[in-house]
């Protein structure tokens, strides 16, 4: 059974998903993905995140396909681009998606990053679009500490559900700030590139984590992620190798030493960094 956490509303959420950056750019690659999201599902992995960005909404066809007549079993993630952020704007973004996802609700809708549109109206329209049932929930990404703080504090902001950022090992960076505070308000962080697009692979000691107990590194870091309290993790999910090695993930418990030994590679900033992006 997929362990879950709630989200400020009271839905509950996966700890562990599957991601699609890059899907649905390339037709020749469209059955590869649909069958390695089907395969994720059979597993339980039932947490899908997207974004309309992520092949120009292609992502989002990938994932209808891939889900069929199972939308009741999956929870979807969904981001508005900050161009298409404005009232009337994001609305509209919002029923596209609607469309290419094959679905009549989106489980959180996220505004992917900082906008030049006031976040007041844009909070307006994820409360627009959530008292007419379009979406679920609604959230961030790539938002800091600040922000953060100014945002709870607008009209709608105390519904704010999650901010989705970039975290893994060898980007620590919101352990100082940033994770205490959303811990502190309940506002569960969503954790994307969980392996570093694959850079933190190679590592000496994840290397020898993973030898002791016979996994991939990529199940390493993503098993410190899921250590870390309050966290979502949803990694890349394009080929069937990579999703049983993310799956594997869930049953792994790192030890202290072990944990230790992770810090010591990967050790937290001293002091505040700037949120990262990728």
């Amino acid at each position: 059974m997929m362990k879950t956490i709630e989200l400020p509303s009271g839905q509950a959420i996966p700890i562990l998903g599957m991601g699609t950056w890059a899907m649905g750019e390339k037709r020749q690659h469209r059955q590869a993905e649909v069958k390695a999201l089907r395969h994720g599902l059979a597993l339980g992995l039932t947490l899908i995140d997207t974004a309309e960005m992520y092949g120009e909404g292609g992502a989002e066809e990938v994932i209808a396909e891939a889900v069929g007549d199972r939308r009741s079993e999956v929870f979807l993630v969904s981001k508005v681009y900050p161009h298409n952020a404005s009232k009337k704007g994001a609305i509209a973004a919002c029923e596209r998606s609607l469309k290419r996802l094959n679905t009549d609700y989106i489980d959180l809708y996220l505004l992917h990053w900082r906008s030049a549109v006031p976040l007041a109206e844009t909070l307006e329209a994820f409360q627009t679009l959530k008292q007419a049932g379009k979406i679920r929930d609604y959230g961030v990404s790539n938002f800091d500490t600040d922000e953060m703080k100014k945002a709870v504090q607008l009209p709608g902001g105390d519904a704010i559900a999650t901010n989705q950022v970039l975290y893994n090992l060898s980007r620590r960076g919101i352990d100082l700030n940033l994770l205490p505070w959303c811990q502190q308000h309940n506002i569960p962080v969503m954790a994307y590139s969980p392996i570093e697009q694959g850079r933190l692979l190679g590592n000496s000691a994840l290397e020898k984590i993973a030898k002791a107990k016979g996994v991939s590194e990529a199940a390493i870091a993503i098993a410190w992620l899921l250590h870390q309290n309050n966290v979502i993790v949803i990694p890349k999910a394009g080929r069937i190798d990579h999703i049983d090695q993310n799956y594997a993930a869930l049953n792994l418990s790192l030890s202290a030493e072990d944990l230790k030994t992770l810090d010591h590679a990967f050790p937290a900033p001293e002091r505040p960094i700037p949120l990262q992006m990728l």
